[in-house]
């Protein structure tokens, strides 16, 4: 497959070749879906905790004698149905994180990158940088490129200047290549990659 290389400033910079078995494949959406919902599962906290009877402070005591009132039967009242007490089976702290196999997790990055490359909002820059750190220059650079919604994929380092200028941009986001993953891909309208951020990629399946 023959892509198209253009500057950040809109300009031609020649064509790149890069291979079907990352960039051509059919999407699927099952396998995305899988990768999403493994990401996200893996970047929840867990932190949610209720407290169950025996860790609220209730008084131990029994309400009232077992027999002869003509009341229900009960003991402290810590019991979840009073107000006041412990939680039946409320939430606890524990890991949302489930497996997922290898072969999948590369498969299912393949196919966001083919998704990006078959509705035609990938784009291959030559390089992403910056002579100076200014948020306005960039932006005007990315808008004369009808980029709004973007990731940025640089190549093993992210220009200082280029991230400097980036930060402030609301809808940008700029990664190493080491850093690409399914969910940042899908969650943004174009994907923007480097020369070099493909080269490392293609290195990455061979």
């Amino acid at each position: 497959m023959e892509l198209e290389v253009k500057t950040l400033d809109g300009a031609s910079a020649g064509s790149i070749t890069v291979s079907d078995e990352i960039f051509g494949l059919e999407p699927r959406a099952d396998i995305l879906q899988r990768i999403v919902r493994w990401q996200l599962s893996k970047r929840q906290a867990g932190t949610h905790k209720a407290k169950i009877r025996s860790e609220v402070n209730r008084t131990g005591r029994k309400m009232y004698k077992q027999k002869g009132t003509g009341r229900a039967r009960h003991g402290d009242q810590s019991a979840p149905q009073f107000r006041g007490g412990g939680k039946a089976f409320g939430p606890v702290v524990r890991s949302h994180a489930h497996d997922l196999p290898k072969k999948v997790r590369a498969l299912g990055l393949k196919h966001a990158l083919s998704a990006k490359a078959k509705a035609s909002t990938l784009i291959v820059v030559d390089e992403a940088t910056a002579t100076e750190p200014k948020t306005k220059a960039l932006r005007e650079r990315l808008a004369a490129m009808g980029l709004d919604r973007v990731l940025i994929i640089a190549g093993n380092e992210v220009d200082v200047n280029f991230q400097l200028a980036a930060r402030n941009i609301p809808n940008l986001d700029v990664l190493p290549v080491q850093g690409i993953n399914v969910y940042d891909i899908l969650r943004r309208d174009t994907l923007v990659l480097t020369r070099e951020a493909v080269e490392r990629l293609e290195e990455r399946f061979k």
